[in-house]
């Protein structure tokens, strides 16, 4: 499953501008530290982050626990009076678990035929 981190940094910088807040304080209200929220903020890094650290950015900025991770996975995100469902929260990571198991896999087979390409008998006798 494709994460897509510009989609999470437009909708944090857009709500940022919403609510009037700086990313200290946003920093200071959901515990994250400032250079994860600048590095999200900004796309400079695209890593695997706990879903811990993107519900507490939602928390922090007055959203549904699992917005940004329904962003991050290209989901609509919930409204805010629905309720936590911790059965579903709980699928939604597995799935997110192995979805990134899938791509590691996926990667590792282009990675694999690569060097099976580069070390097969026929390369060799060009």
């Amino acid at each position: 499953m494709s994460q897509d981190w510009a989609t999470v940094a437009k909708a944090i910088n857009e709500r940022l501008t919403e609510l009037g807040l700086r990313q200290r304080e946003l920093a200071e209200r959901s515990g994250v530290s400032q250079a994860m929220i600048r590095e999200i903020q900004y796309n400079t890094a695209q890593r695997r982050r706990g879903s811990r650290t993107l519900e507490a950015l939602s928390r922090a900025l007055d959203w549904h626990p699992q917005h940004l991770a329904s962003v991050l996975r290209g989901h609509r995100p919930p409204s805010v009076d629905e309720t936590d469902d911790p059965v579903a929260d709980r699928l939604a990571a597995i799935q997110d678990s192995i979805d990134e198991l899938a791509e590691r896999i996926d990667q590792m087979n282009a990675n694999l035929a690569m060097v099976i390409d580069h070390t097969s008998p026929d390369r060799k006798r060009q």
